[in-house]
C-alpha cells in the first residue's frame, strides 16, 4: 500500500476524516490517519469506523451520477451487496475470498481479518476500492 493513497475515513457515528493512512494492513485494531489540511496524525480505532474509501480526489465530482448496478463494468471478483449497521448499503466486488463462513447465511467472520476490500462496480466513480469493516456490517448478500 502507498502511504500517499488519498483515503477518507467513514465512522460509524457519521463523521469524516480525510487523509492518508500510515502504515495500513487488514488485521489492526487501530489505523494511523495523517490528516489532509493539518498534517496531524489521527490514532483511529479500527471499531470506531465504518469504513475506509481510497479515492481519486478528496472533493469528488458532485456532478458525476454514480453509476449502482452490475454489467457497467467488467466483473472484478464476486458480486455482493453489503448492508450496513446504519441502513446505508454498497454494490460491488469482494477483491479475495468471503470473509464469513458460507452456509445458508453468512456467520461466524474470520477474526483475523477486520474488514475486507471491495470494489466499486463503477469504474469511473471517485472510490477507487473501500475497505469495508466488518463489525460494522449487518448483511452481505452474494448476488448471482
Amino acid at each position: 500500500m502507498n502511504d500517499r493513497e488519498k483515503t477518507v475515513l467513514r465512522f460509524n457515528d457519521g463523521r469524516l476524516l480525510k487523509g492518508y493512512l500510515k502504515g495500513f494492513a487488514p488485521d489492526l485494531d487501530e489505523v494511523r490517519l495523517e490528516e489532509a489540511v493539518t498534517n496531524r496524525i489521527w490514532p483511529v480505532p479500527m471499531e470506531e469506523m465504518k469504513a475506509i474509501f481510497f479515492v481519486r480526489s478528496f472533493e469528488g465530482d458532485r456532478a458525476y451520477k454514480e453509476k449502482k448496478a452490475y454489467g457497467v463494468s467488467k466483473s472484478k471478483g464476486q458480486k455482493v451487496f453489503i448492508k450496513f449497521r446504519d441502513g446505508e448499503s454498497l454494490l460491488g466486488f469482494l477483491e479475495g475470498d468471503l470473509p464469513w463462513e458460507k452456509g445458508f447465511f453468512l456467520s461466524r467472520q474470520d477474526k483475523g481479518l477486520k474488514g475486507f476490500y471491495l470494489l466499486p462496480v463503477d469504474e469511473d466513480a471517485n472510490n477507487i476500492k473501500v475497505f469495508v469493516v466488518s463489525s460494522s456490517v449487518v448483511d452481505v448478500t452474494v448476488v448471482p
